[in-house]
């Protein structure tokens, strides 16, 4: 069953993506529930991750069928084993190491999208550092980027301002509590022969500290990706995105220029946008527009245009 399906959706996804240029993509993403997975393709890897569940099999037996789904997508793509990279849960005390793999040493590799170069990690954890969803998103920011002053939020490993720099933005803050994140970030800027330590800049702090003291019509263009829900030690207060957006957007629209632009999302699936309560010239939902053909259906998060 699971080797039909995946044959299936590999050829049909497989295809577009080749028609497109693409060379990042997810093509299997929970379509069977009895195999709850999200795989991806980065361009000769292939990156598995198994979705939480009680499963009611021994941690043998469990591993045992892993080992079978592997060799199942290793036939129907026509890959080694070695070229598949699996992700799944073990009990443990940290919840950073939830997430375990088959016998693998920590592994870069560098990928392409857009013309550009990144950094993916497909051993340590269970984010590659690339989220492939905004791939479309990504694009948009490039193409309204230059000569722009550009402010990256909860920055991850920086795909956004290593596009905004492609773009010819004046300036790119990036900004991330993690350490580990904006260091990545950095390195991804510095891989694509884009950095300028006079234009590109990466603070790590907690976001939404640093938002209460934006400076007042400084940026053109914010990126604003927040977690669905934050209780850090690092953070003075906790954040949910339901009931925290709208002061986060108002502090954000302040810190934006006339007509300046903020794209906005959160993976929240509940999430309703308070419209009425954001003091904007034009609210845009881009779900839709930013949704890659990968992702049909299957994508949960929202996205918005946000025009001061």
């Amino acid at each position: 069953m699971f080797q039909n399906r995946l044959a299936k959706v590999w050829k049909h996804v497989s295809k577009i993506a080749a028609k497109q240029g693409v060379t990042c993509f997810r093509f299997y993403d929970h379509d069977l529930p009895e195999f709850p997975f999200a795989i991806d393709r980065y361009e000769g890897m292939v990156h598995m991750a198994e979705y939480k569940r009680r499963h009611g099999m021994t941690d043998d037996e469990h591993a045992d069928w892993l080992s079978a789904c592997r060799d199942t997508i290793a036939q129907v793509l026509d890959v080694p084993q070695e070229a598949i990279y699996v992700k799944f849960r073990k009990k443990k005390e940290s919840r950073q190491d939830q997430y375990e793999k088959f016998d693998r040493k920590k592994e870069e590799l560098i990928v392409r999208e857009g013309g550009l170069n990144f950094i993916v990690n497909l051993t340590d954890y269970l984010d590659t550092g690339l989220f492939l969803d905004h791939r479309i998103t990504r694009g948009m920011v490039r193409e309204v980027a230059g000569g722009k002053n550009v402010l990256n939020l909860f920055c991850y490993t920086g795909a956004f301002s290593v596009y905004a720099a492609a773009g010819g933005a004046d300036t790119v803050t990036s900004v991330d509590m993690s350490k580990t994140y904006i260091n990545w970030a950095k390195r991804n800027m510095q891989y694509n022969k884009l950095f300028d330590d006079k234009k590109h800049f990466f603070v790590n702090e907690d976001v939404l500290e640093i938002v209460n003291y934006l400076q007042k019509d400084k940026y053109d263009l914010i990126v604003c990706d927040p977690p669905t829900f934050s209780n850090s030690k690092k953070m003075e207060e906790e954040f949910e995105v339901q009931r925290d957006h709208v002061k986060l957007l108002k502090r954000l629209l302040n810190a934006c220029t006339d007509g300046g632009r903020i794209y906005f999302s959160n993976n929240f699936r509940g999430f309703v946008l308070d419209r009425e309560a954001i003091p904007a010239f034009n609210v845009k939902d881009i779900t839709a527009q930013t949704t890659p053909f990968d992702f049909a259906g299957n994508l949960h998060r929202k996205c918005y245009l946000i025009e001061k």
